[in-house]
Formats: C-alpha cells, sequence, structure tokens
C-alpha cells in the first residue's frame, strides 16, 4: 500500500502538471481577446474624439498636441514663473538655464581677465619702475614744510584706502582663493579665512561708503576740470622725462582722473554691493536698462542680454559680475596711487602721512597750488600787529 499509494502520488502530480500545461494556452487566447477588445474600444474612442476637431490648440484624445511635454520644459528651461504656496514667489521658477551662463562666466573669462588685468599692472609698474627709476626732488629737499592737508582730509583718506585694502583681500579670496589658497593651506584653514573675511567684507564696506562720501565732499571742488590740466597731461605730467615740472593746483590732472575713478568707481561698487547684502530688494539693471532705453541706447543689446524686466536671481547675478569687474578695475588703479605715493615718488607719502611736504616737492609738482599757500601766509603776515 506504501508503493501504491506513492505511485498514486507520483501519478497525481503527473496529472496535475498535464491539465495545467493544457489550460494555460486557453488562458492566453482569452486574455489577449480581451486586450485586442480593448483597444479596439479605444481606438474607436480616439477616432470619434479626433472627428470633432482640435480644440484650444489640443489635439483630441491621448496625445497633448500643441501642448506637449517638450513644450513644457522648453518654457520651463527658459525661465516660466510658475504658482506656488509659500511666500517666497521666487520658488515658482524651477530651472534658471541663466545660472549656468553666470557659472561659466564667473569661473571662466571673469577670473581669468581679472587675473591678468591685476598681473598686468604689477609688471607694468615695476617695468616703468625699472626705466625711470623713483621720481625725485630735483633741488633737493629745501628743509621746510608746507601743510598740504588737514587731519581730517587724512582721516577720509586713511578711512576709505584702509577699508578699500580689506575689500581688496576678502574679495580676492572669494575670486581666486579657491584656486590659489585652497590647496596650500587646506580646507580647515581656507574656510576659516573665507568664512571671517567675508563677515569683515560686508561690515567694512559701511566704513569705505562712509569714506567715500567724506573725501567727496572735501575735495571736490578741488578736482574739477580746468585748462591747467590739459597742459599737464600734454606734458605727461613730468614723470616721464625728468627736470620736467608743468604746474598744477591742488591737484594735478593725474590725480584728479584717480579722485573720478574712485568716486564713480566706488559709487558703482556701493550700489551692486548693496544689492548683493541685502538681495531680491533692488532692480537695479532693469531701472537702469529701462531709463536708457527711454533715451534711445539699448544698453541690454550692447552688452549682449536679453531686455529687461529681469527676475531677482538674475539681478543678483548682473550684480555679482559688475561688483568683480568694477573691483577689479579699482584695484588696477589703486596700484598706480600706492605705487606714485609711495616708492614712485620721493616726498609724495609724507602728504598722508604728517600732512606736511616740502617746499621744493610742492613748488616742484603743485606750483600753482604752492604760491597760493605762500600767498596766504604773506598776507597773514602782514595782516598780524607787529609786537
Amino acid at each position: 500500500m506504501t508503493r501504491l499509494g506513492h505511485l498514486l502520488s507520483g501519478r497525481g502530480r503527473l496529472a496535475l502538471l498535464l491539465a495545467f500545461a493544457l489550460l494555460l494556452p486557453l488562458g492566453l487566447s482569452v486574455v489577449a481577446g480581451d486586450a485586442a477588445a480593448q483597444s479596439g474600444s479605444l481606438r474607436l474612442d480616439d477616432e470619434s474624439a479626433a472627428a470633432t476637431g482640435p480644440t484650444d490648440g489640443g489635439v483630441p484624445g491621448y496625445t497633448r498636441g500643441l501642448d506637449s511635454d517638450a513644450d513644457i520644459w522648453r518654457d520651463i528651461r527658459h525661465g516660466a514663473q510658475g504658482r506656488v504656496a509659500i511666500p517666497d514667489a521666487k520658488a515658482g521658477i524651477m530651472v534658471q538655464s541663466e545660472g549656468e551662463q553666470w557659472q561659466a562666466l564667473r569661473m571662466g573669462p571673469l577670473q581669468d581677465y581679472s587675473g591678468w588685468a591685476l598681473l598686468g599692472t604689477i609688471v607694468l609698474l615695476a617695468a616703468f619702475f625699472a626705466l625711470r627709476g623713483r621720481i625725485r626732488i630735483d633741488h633737493g629737499k629745501a628743509g621746510t614744510t608746507v601743510e598740504r592737508f588737514k587731519g581730517i582730509e587724512r582721516f577720509g583718506h586713511w578711512l576709505l584706502a584702509i577699508s578699500f585694502i580689506v575689500l581688496t583681500l576678502t574679495g580676492l579670496n572669494l575670486l581666486f582663493g579657491r584656486d590659489l589658497i585652497l590647496p596650500l593651506l587646506g580646507p580647515e584653514v581656507f574656510a576659516a579665512i573665507t568664512l571671517w573675511g567675508k563677515i569683515a567684507h560686508n561690515y567694512v564696506a559701511f566704513a569705505f561708503m562712509a569714506g567715500l562720501v567724506l573725501i567727496f565732499l572735501m575735495w571736490v571742488v578741488h578736482n574739477l576740470p580746468s585748462v591747467t590740466d590739459l597742459k599737464w597731461l600734454a606734458m605727461g605730467g613730468g614723470v616721464l622725462i625728468k627736470g620736467v615740472h608743468p604746474p598744477a593746483k591742488k591737484f594735478n590732472a593725474g590725480q584728479k582722473l584717480i579722485f573720478w575713478s574712485v568716486i564713480l568707481g566706488g559709487l558703482s561698487l556701493s550700489l551692486s554691493g548693496w544689492a548683493l547684502l541685502f538681495p531680491f530688494e533692488t532692480y537695479f539693471f532693469t531701472d537702469t536698462f529701462e531709463q536708457l532705453n527711454a533715451v534711445g541706447i539699448d544698453a541690454a543689446a550692447l552688452l549682449g542680454l536679453p531686455p529687461p524686466p529681469y527676475e531677482a536671481i538674475m539681478e543678483q547675478q548682473l550684480n555679482q559680475i559688475w561688483h568683480v569687474i568694477m573691483a577689479v578695475a579699482m584695484t588696477c588703479i589703486i596700484l598706480a596711487h600706492i605705487y606714485i605715493g609711495s616708492v614712485g615718488m620721493e616726498g609724495a607719502f609724507d602728504a598722508m602721512g604728517s600732512g606736511q611736504v616740502d617746499k621744493n616737492w610742492a613748488q616742484e609738482h603743485h606750483s600753482i597750488w604752492a604760491e597760493e599757500v605762500e600767498a596766504k601766509a604773506r598776507a597773514k603776515g602782514l595782516a598780524e600787529p607787529a609786537e
């Protein structure tokens, strides 16, 4: 019985497998028939829907027509603004392609050209010093001095100068630090330098703005153009040829050019820096380009930019690029100013150091101003009563 039970059990299994094999094709044919019926019904529905024709640009049925996914994502790629439930409306922009262009410009040409501009300025100043040498006082020091700048003037100058140096060093770290400093000092040190540098950059910027306003109020009257400046420029300022000293007032034409470069460049730096300090609150580029468009100047087209208005994030990208360009340009100008005020010219640093300059230095480089100072001194001496 045990053998018979085993046999029957084995035959039972065999019979079950044969029955399953016979029923499987039948089940598959039934399923295929149902699918074909549904497909045919679907085609009939599509044909009846297509007979009604397209509606609002869309093709009836199961296709998107003019509203295809490709068109939707193309609009999103171009920065289409959607709606969001949160207060920040900027989150409605899923993709901002200008961000890729900004990154490519920031990490490529902007960084490269900035580096070449700074390096080129240093090389030119070194070459000029090698060829011209230090500009000496031709008649030697007189041993007597005249007051060139008062204490408040020197304070305004050094407030602006020191704050600009801090901003330059911390800004250059943001521009070049990842490539130059990070490999040398490592991530921990670089992160600490960058963090504290960013904090210093943000707060020292207000000291720079204050110094800019101060020197403008004190010196603007002395930096207005005059006919004397043309003669000074025609003679190369007396720095190219030894013994040549064109007449000049308190500020010569070269100093006036630096003054207005600092004032206008500093103003532009302050505006773009303010926009970066307080993001998404200003639209300087949109407003500026629209004002220029009103007078017939298409500045956006000249710069290869799309027409305004711009999204808030694109305003920040433009602000950052412009901030770097103006900062590098001003740094090159200030490097030349530092050179001529230190190693480039004998006696020049005393003007902002002690405020007193040698009398012969004043006669050679600012003869008109020196004569005015002497005339005031003589008038004051005559006006004082004899003891």
